[in-house]
């Protein structure tokens, strides 16, 4: 299996396990979003708490030059530490919601 197909599979399946946590609040559904052809992942929620709204995204990450890019982590653990835990190493992972100017503090790569 190649690295980019690998990746793909550790984030699917990652996204699969946070869709499992359901919203403790309201009536709140968690669906995933799989682009493969475009590299993009998402794990969104929606639905309603009473008489609000709750429309959001909680992760979004794509696979670009062949770095995993974590575009948004509305989590509580972050998903950067289990991606680390599969193997895939720092220099591979781009926490693309940090500034760019502020990426070069992180053990990160920077793009």
């Amino acid at each position: 299996m190649d690295k980019l197909e690998q990746y793909q599979n550790y984030i699917e399946d990652l996204l699969k396990e946070y869709s499992q946590f359901k919203p403790s609040y309201g009536d709140v559904e968690v669906q995933l979003v799989f682009d493969r052809e475009h590299k993009h992942y998402q794990l969104m929620t929606f639905g309603w708490n009473g008489n609000k709204r709750i429309h959001g995204m909680m992760l979004h990450l794509n696979i670009k030059n062949g770095k995993i890019w974590i575009q948004h982590d509305g989590t509580e653990r972050g998903i950067a530490g289990d991606l680390l835990e599969l193997g895939v190493p720092k220099e591979d992972i781009v926490l693309a919601f940090q500034a760019p100017a502020r990426r070069k503090y992180t053990d990160f790569a920077v793009s």
